[in-house]
């Protein structure tokens, strides 16, 4: 197993700058998660609670992908794992599709908590390209939005926070990640970013940075979510990973849904069930859907308590993908059937 000490080491000096020149002092509770950074292009150098899942020894990893294009038909190049004590780049080019099938069962296990900020087109690029059903996530971005709900604060549409945002919350990290819109600027420059080898060492740091404060940020959420907004996010998390990974069968292969728990029931009500709905739409019906400059679309998210996510350049183009409460997302497909 390769180390990449100096590697931990600048990106120690960078992120205590940047805990400094937001008001942070140093020994701020994220900076803990600081750990030693590692290669992965074999199964053998990943610990073998993440490789064996056991119903005793279950973790809360932070999660990620990295590639060309992150979708169905992209090219997935890093999958970051974030543990207590270390972080592993599984080098999915050098590895190739036997190291990737070796972390199959982790990934799909009920026994590991995989905790990623906007799970869907990793999920969507880990199934069409490794065969992988992505399983029992956390998702990040989703978490805040209901904990956000949960204070009575109702985001427009579209309205998500980035990883960025979350990062600077000071209820989570209060840290400034300035690096990653060097990198953003990078891959817009060059979209093969992140199949180059060696890994430089921005593509190490950045990688890394984008999973080490997960599990950190992720015991400090789930304090605040009750248990109604624990069921949404058990059940939005599993419509997300599944969502762009649409196939003949509904679904049929994926893991069932999480049950909901007797405790929710109020006087005899429980709350409404959770679904995802594909809509398929006629060749050259999209843009009547979207609307000039978005204005449909938006419009119909404004008066429906339900996600609609649309394909879009990285396919499938022609469906559109609803999720939320029964009744809304019903609403949802009437209304859109019938601009269509």
């Amino acid at each position: 197993m390769w180390s990449l000490d100096h590697f931990f080491v600048n990106a120690l000096d960078n992120i205590t700058y940047s805990l400094m020149s937001c008001g942070q002092h140093p020994d701020h509770a994220a900076l803990l998660s600081l750990v030693p950074i590692y290669i992965v292009t074999h199964a053998s150098q990943l610990p073998k609670d993440f490789l064996v899942p056991s119903p005793v020894r279950q973790l809360v990893i932070g999660f990620d992908c990295e590639g060309v294009d992150l979708c169905r038909h992209g090219s997935l190049c890093i999958m970051q794992l974030a543990f207590p004590d270390a972080i592993y780049l599984v080098d999915a080019i050098q590895g190739g599709e036997k190291l990737m099938k070796a972390c199959k069962p982790a990934l799909e296990s009920s026994y590991i908590t995989k905790v990623i900020h906007d799970c869907k087109r990793d999920s969507e690029a880990l199934y069409f390209q490794f065969g992988i059903k992505l399983h029992n996530v956390v998702d990040s971005q989703l978490t805040y939005s209901l904990i956000e709900e949960q204070h009575g604060r109702r985001r427009s549409p579209d309205d998500y926070i980035s990883f960025v945002g979350l990062l600077a919350d000071p209820r989570y990290c209060g840290i400034s990640y300035v690096e990653k819109k060097e990198v953003r600027v990078l891959l817009k420059q060059d979209p093969k970013f992140w199949t180059y080898r060696p890994l430089s060492e921005l593509m190490v740091r950045a990688a890394a940075d984008d999973v080490r404060f997960l599990p950190y940020i992720y015991y400090k959420m789930m304090e605040e979510l009750n248990e109604r907004s624990l069921w949404k996010l058990a059940v939005r998390g599993a419509l997300y990973c599944r969502c762009f990974c649409v196939n003949d069968n509904e679904y049929a292969d994926w893991p069932s849904l999480p049950n909901m728990p007797e405790n929710l029931m109020v006087d005899g009500k429980a709350p409404e069930e959770e679904i995802l709905s594909v809509l398929e739409i006629p060749q050259g019906k999209m843009g009547c859907v979207i609307g000039r400059k978005g204005a449909s679309i938006l419009s119909i998210k404004q008066c429906c308590k339900a996600e609609i996510l649309i394909g879009g350049a990285k396919g499938p183009p022609d469906m559109v993908f609803i999720i939320g409460p029964v009744k809304e997302v019903r609403k949802a497909e009437a209304i859109l059937r019938g601009r269509i």
